[in-house]
């Protein structure tokens, strides 16, 4: 199976309803595919029972800081693991306030032990990352900001 054939099925995967998928093709090579499912939660809040009256239940909704995002958004092509460096030891390849050029390398995404190198598509500055340091991605996430 080549790389643009796998390419292709991780992109099918992340954008279905899946979220696991195993396939074994006939010259052996097997692919094991899934994902998280990240859910919303919603608290209901317990209001005493009160005899003949009319009684409301209030839900409230977590707080959720809604950022405006002011610049060009770099997103993840694949489902993987995002790196910020290359090795543990090493800097990262970029921080808020970094300078960077289209072809830039902005992060590492590891997708079934494949390092992939994501370059930049803007020339700019680095205004947010909005993922951290080993963070499972999936395909389409924004990773960066740049401006």
């Amino acid at each position: 199976m080549e790389y643009k054939d796998i390419k292709r099925l991780m992109d099918d995967v992340g954008s279905s309803k899946l979220s696991e998928v195993e396939i074994e093709f006939p010259d052996g090579t097997k692919v094991s595919l899934k994902k998280d499912d990240e859910r919303q939660k919603i608290i209901e809040k317990e209001v005493p029972v009160v005899e003949n009256k009319v009684q409301n239940v209030n839900v409230e909704k977590p707080q959720v800081e809604e950022k405006k995002i002011d610049g060009n958004i770099v997103k993840s092509p694949m489902v993987g693991t995002f790196y910020a460096k290359s090795s543990p030891s090493a800097e990262n390849f970029v921080r808020v306030g970094s300078k960077v050029k289209k072809g830039d390398t902005l992060c590492i995404i590891e997708a079934m032990k494949l390092m992939n190198e994501i370059e930049s598509e803007y020339d700019g500055e680095v205004t947010q990352i909005l993922v951290e340091n080993e963070e499972v991605v999936d395909y389409g996430k924004p990773l960066f900001v740049i401006k």
